[in-house]
C-alpha cells in the first residue's frame, strides 16, 4: 500500500504464485488493483511476463518472421475488431501472421468470438495451426488453450472488470515465441514501459500504439502515437490518415454495438467497400506489413494492404481459413 515497486525477480515470484493457484482470488484483486493504481514498471512487466511465459503451453511452428497484432484491450471504445482485420488483410500480402487472442473480456466482441461468427474454427492445436501458417499463411491461436493455469485469473479478472497488467501480458505472452508485433496499448504512459521490456525479453521488431483519442490500435480519427523497436534502436513518432492520403473520421465511424454488427463491418472491408472501416485496416494492416519485414514503410505496407483487399486475396485467405480449420 505503500507505492512501492517490485524488483523483476519479485515480480516473477509473485505471479508464479498466482499462476500455481497458491493466491485467493481475494489476494489476485487486490495484487493487479495496486499495481495498476501505483503504475506498473517495466521490470513489473518483465517479471510477471517471464512467470507467465513459463505457465504457457509453447507451440514449435516451423516458419520464420511470423508476426501477430493485437490490442491491449481495455480502451472501452467498442470498435469493431480491428486487429483480426488486419491480419487477415497481411496475410494477403504474404505476411505469416499468427493471430492469437481470446473470447470477449472487456470488449463487446473479442477476436475468438468474431472469427468463430465468420465461420472459422478456434479451438486447434498445434499441428493443425503449423498447417494452417504453412498452407494459408494465416493461423488462430485460441489463447486459453494453451493457458493452462491462467483460469486462476479469469475471476478475479471479470470482477474487476476494467484494464489491468494482464491486459498487457495477454498480448505481449502468447504459445509462440513470436518476435514481431503490433501491440496497440491503452495506455500512453506505459507504451515505452512495453517496448522496453519486449526487448528485453528477446523481442526484434515490435510496433507499440497508441490512438490520441484513447484506441489501442492505430486510429482513423487523428494522430497515433508510436514507439518501434527495431533490434535494440527505439524511434518514437507520430502518424495521422492524412500522412498516407486517407481521410480522417470519428470514432463513432467504427464503433459497433454487437458481434453481428461487427461481422457485417468486417465482410464490407474485405469486399473493399470504401470508408473510415477500410482506412483504419489499412493503416494497421500497413504497420504488421512493415514489422514483417516486406516493406521498409508504413507507406509501402498500405500499397500492399490495399492490393490485398483489392485483388481479393485477403477475402481468399479468410476462405481458406474456414475451409481448412473445419476440416479438424
Amino acid at each position: 500500500m505503500n507505492g512501492k515497486n517490485l524488483s523483476r525477480d519479485e515480480s516473477r515470484i509473485v505471479m508464479n504464485e498466482i499462476m500455481e493457484g497458491r493466491a485467493t482470488d481475494a489476494q489476485i484483486s487486490a495484487y493487479l488493483v495496486a499495481l495498476r493504481m501505483k503504475g506498473e514498471t517495466t521490470d513489473e512487466i518483465a517479471g510477471s511476463a517471464e512467470a507467465l511465459k513459463k505457465n504457457t503451453s509453447q507451440i514449435t511452428l516451423n516458419q520464420e518472421k511470423i508476426v501477430d497484432i493485437s490490442g491491449t484491450g481495455g480502451d472501452n471504445l467498442n470498435t469493431f475488431n480491428i486487429s483480426t482485420s488486419a491480419a487477415i488483410t497481411a496475410a494477403g500480402a504474404g505476411i505469416k501472421v499468427a493471430k492469437h487472442g481470446k473470447r470477449s473480456i472487456t470488449t463487446k466482441c473479442g477476436s475468438a468470438d468474431i472469427l468463430k461468427l465468420l465461420g472459422v474454427k478456434i479451438d486447434l492445436g498445434e499441428t493443425a495451426i503449423n498447417k494452417c501458417l504453412a498452407e494459408i499463411g494465416l493461423a488462430f491461436i485460441f489463447a486459453p488453450k494453451f493457458q493452462s493455469t491462467w483460469p486462476y485469473v479469469v475471476g478475479p479478472r471479470r470482477e474487476i472488470g476494467s484494464r489491468t497488467i494482464l491486459n498487457l501480458l495477454s498480448t505481449m505472452i502468447q504459445p509462440v515465441r513470436i518476435k514481431r508485433q503490433v501491440i496497440g496499448v491503452y495506455d500512453q504512459t506505459l507504451m515505452a514501459k512495453v517496448i522496453d521490456a519486449l526487448r528485453e525479453l528477446g523481442a526484434e521488431h515490435v510496433m507499440a500504439v497508441h490512438g490520441e483519442d484513447g484506441l489501442d490500435e492505430i486510429t482513423i480519427s487523428g494522430k497515433t502515437k508510436v514507439l518501434e523497436l527495431i533490434e535494440n534502436d527505439i524511434y518514437e513518432y507520430e502518424i495521422k490518415p492524412e500522412d498516407f492520403g486517407l481521410s480522417t473520421a470519428p470514432l463513432s465511424a467504427i464503433q459497433t454495438e454487437s458481434c453481428e454488427e461487427n461481422e457485417k463491418i468486417i465482410e464490407n472491408v474485405l469486399n473493399n467497400i470504401p470508408g473510415p472501416a477500410l482506412n483504419i485496416v489499412l493503416l494497421n494492416a500497413a504497420a504488421l506489413i512493415k514489422v514483417g519485414g516486406m516493406v521498409e514503410s508504413i507507406s509501402e505496407g498500405i500499397e500492399k494492404a490495399k492490393k490485398s483487399i483489392e485483388t481479393g486475396a485477403a477475402r481468399e485467405i479468410l476462405n481458406k481459413l474456414i475451409k481448412m480449420t473445419n476440416s479438424f
